[in-house]
């Protein structure tokens, strides 16, 4: 059984990887703000479009088509996110909107006096939408604070918070500027021994990690597939019976079955296909299985493992240095390979500059992560963010670390 990826075959399906800046490969640590895409995915919305472009619900050829597809693409989100019902995942445009949607929708089963906990190390998509959606009925808003040195959940906060008045407990799997990952599960049973509903965001915990939905203990999970090299497709799954007993706010003409009543207009039907598409690229790095979810479980096994040896090797250089800072955990031990970056003198914005100007895509500021750059006191600049995904090289890593200390000895000359 391998246990390593075969990097040269990877990074040949995907085209962006030939791009060049002065004959040098361009080095993608953009990741965290959108992975790219293999050539697959792209084909498969180009086959889409050309042969089975249709509306749902039509009695012809490509309409028919086109709905056994989505189907398809389900039960490979099932397989995807370990649960057996494939009714129970919702496409929508992206997490945000999916948030905003379902938020709304369970906001109406809250009365003045109720109480739900967020979190300060939240992407805002899962801060700002149930914060509205509380203000819009008298409902207050409490807080899992952090650890500001290891960006660490303190969960005795959490414990503090919980009533018999909470009604939803709302966290990330991990977070998308500093790369913890959060004890979900723990959270969950906690949770729920309160009463309350547990909604989690994996967008950023996906590419890293397979989700393994009943093992968190969750009654929602979002996630999108332009992090896990897909096109821009918002995925939600739920339990059924609260798909089922929670309404939404729809179209009189659009039906009220699960998925359907959750799934606003017409969907991004070419983006399910790449969807689809994308799970199978993943399927295709496993070298054992004989399930697609077996599959899955394989091909993470040496993603994990390659991305916990390009962390280490990243952040082992940057203590190496002077001036910069890891902001966060300092080792890979519960964390992904997204790393926060500070300069004791330079900003965000001019270390990403300076990188792009070595061909080195970076991001700088605060990624949505507001609630937590606020906390850690971080705002208006923000951080720089580094982050490697499975496509990546050990090269790489080392051209990222020997550009940031060029330009750490070019600022202090």
């Amino acid at each position: 059984m391998s246990t390593s990826l075969n990097l040269q075959r990877i990074r040949q399906q995907f085209p962006a990887l030939n791009r060049k800046h002065d004959q040098n490969y361009v080095i993608y640590t953009d990741g965290p703000a959108g992975s790219q895409v293999p050539l697959s995915v792209a084909q498969a919305m180009h086959h889409y479009l050309m042969h089975r472009n249709a509306n749902h619900g039509g009695y012809f050829a490509t309409s028919i088509e086109s709905d056994a597809l989505l189907l398809e693409v389900r039960r490979k989100l099932a397989a995807f996110l370990n649960v057996s019902d494939p009714d129970c995942i919702v496409f929508g445009n992206n997490m945000t909107s999916l948030t905003f949607a379902l938020s709304r929708a369970i906001a109406q089963t809250w009365n003045e006096g109720d109480e739900i906990i967020l979190s300060h190390c939240d992407h805002d998509a899962n801060v700002t939408p149930w914060a509205l959606a509380a203000r819009d009925r008298g409902v207050t808003v409490r807080w899992i604070d952090i650890d500001p040195t290891t960006c660490a959940l303190n969960l005795d906060t959490l414990q503090k918070s919980l009533s018999s008045r909470t009604r939803l407990v709302a966290v990330g799997m991990a977070s998308n500027a500093v790369g913890t990952v959060h004890p979900v599960t723990k959270i969950a049973e906690l949770a729920h021994a309160a009463g309350a509903l547990v909604f989690l965001d994996a967008v950023h915990y996906a590419p890293h990690l397979l989700i393994d939905a009943p093992a968190t203990g969750a009654d929602f999970i979002a996630c999108s597939a332009y992090k896990f090299f897909g096109p821009h497709v918002g995925i939600v799954w739920g339990h059924r019976h609260l798909l089922e007993e929670i309404q939404p706010y729809k179209v009189r003409p659009a039906s009220n079955t699960v998925p359907d009543r959750w799934m606003t207009g017409t969907q991004n039907h070419e983006g399910i296909a790449g969807v689809g598409a994308a799970i199978d690229y993943l399927a295709s790095l496993a070298s054992s299985g004989s399930s697609l979810r077996d599959m899955l479980v394989s091909a993470y096994n040496v993603i994990a493992s390659h991305e916990h040896r390009l962390g280490s090797h990243f952040l082992q250089g940057v203590a190496m240095m002077d001036g910069y800072r890891v902001v966060g955990h300092g080792t890979m031990q519960d964390r992904v390979s997204t790393f926060g970056i500070l300069h004791e003198r330079l900003t965000a914005q001019q270390l990403s500059t300076e990188l792009a100007a070595r061909g080195i895509y970076s991001w700088a500021g605060n990624f949505y992560a507001q609630p937590l750059t606020e906390r850690l006191g971080l705002e208006p600049d923000g951080m720089l963010r580094i982050g490697f995904l499975h496509y990546n090289t050990i090269e790489e890593v080392d051209r990222v670390l020997m550009a940031l200390q060029e330009i750490g000895s070019d600022e202090r000359s």
